[in-house]
């Protein structure tokens, strides 16, 4: 059983380069991670929001912390030996889910850092580099990174070079999981969420990732049609919740911004806890926008950054809209 610490301000968890395996689950307090950015050594902080694993990178890949972390308010902090961490997320594949959801601010520093096993010795641009990450994880059998990591590339580039192919893969390791019972890599990984026994992902999941594919492909009507075939024959929750947004995606991408509006007011109200409930406030302001109801569209987009962190895509996305309309 994961054990409860207490940590006095000033005081630190553990310090970059230590070795030890624990992961740390922040209950209350304020714990920040101090780093020095690869590009311009300056030192970044990343608050540990509450409910946070941190330490988990590292702790489960049996390599150096890659940060300090720093206690600046008093803290109970739940220790999880790596064995204990794997019980939890095999027993609740949500609780890794939503852990992996917190990588998404590390994305950037994971490029840079399999940039430097590859040898690139180039920079790419993120789509490329991202999609990179997923292909280098899946080619060393680290599927649930690899499935994260492809997942996060066709939340950030949709329609991007590589989205049907991050589709296929997606398929792919959610099959691989499935066969040898959510083992992969050389440890014990979750099987994803939505996936049913018998060998492979769901049928859910195979509409889905089609929709996926097609929506890549700019062919809009056509993935809307296996998007709501979900809507209408899929029991399953996750797969419901993914539907419904990008049902609201295909009708902005048909610049039908009315549907686009009541669609996303809609799930607001079914899926308040909806994990791209930011990007559907997104997809609405700019629905208003493009609409030319620019006091609405503001709104929206004010909304965002009242709820988002700085550091988000959707956050940056939100201002930079603001901006546009404000200049």
């Amino acid at each position: 059983m994961p054990k409860s610490v207490q940590y006095k301000a000033n005081s630190i968890v553990y310090f970059k380069g230590d070795m030890n395996e624990n992961i740390y689950l922040l209950k209350s307090g304020k714990v920040v991670l101090k780093y020095n950015d690869i590009e311009t050594g300056e030192e970044i902080n990343d608050i540990i929001q509450m409910g946070e694993f941190f330490s988990v990178k590292s702790s489960l890949g049996k390599y150096p912390k890659e940060e300090t972390a720093l206690v600046k308010q008093d803290a109970e902090v739940l220790l999880f030996t790596a064995p204990e961490f794997e019980q939890v997320a095999m027993s609740n594949t949500r609780i890794i889910m939503k852990m992996l959801r917190v990588f998404s601010n590390q994305l950037r520093r994971i490029h840079k850092q399999v940039s430097n096993l590859l040898v690139m010795g180039k920079q790419e641009n993120p789509e490329t580099g991202l999609f990179g990450i997923g292909e280098y994880y899946l080619k060393h059998n680290k599927l649930i990174q690899s499935l994260y990591t492809f997942r996060r590339y066709l939340t950030y580039y949709p329609s991007g070079d590589f989205a049907a192919k991050a589709a296929d893969n997606i398929l792919t390791i959610e099959t691989r999981l499935q066969s040898s019972g959510g083992a992969a890599g050389g440890t014990s990984e979750a099987k994803p969420a939505g996936g049913e026994g018998g060998g492979g992902p769901s049928d859910a999941a195979k509409v889905y990732y089609n929709g996926i594919s097609l929506f890549s492909q700019q062919k809009f009507t056509e993935a809307l049609s296996e998007f709501r075939k979900i809507l209408q024959t899929s029991p399953d929750p996750e797969y419901q919740a993914k539907a419904f947004f990008e049902v609201g995606r295909c009708f902005f991408s048909l610049n039908d911004f009315d549907k686009t509006i009541t669609h996303y007011t809609g799930m607001i109200q079914k899926f308040p806890k909806h994990p791209d409930l930011l990007e559907a406030l997104f997809y609405v302001g700019s629905a208003y926008e493009k609409k030319k109801e620019t006091d609405k569209a503001k709104n929206f987009y004010s909304k965002i950054l009242s709820l988002s962190e700085e550091s988000s895509p959707v956050h940056r996305k939100a201002e930079r809209a603001l901006k546009g309309l404000e200049g």
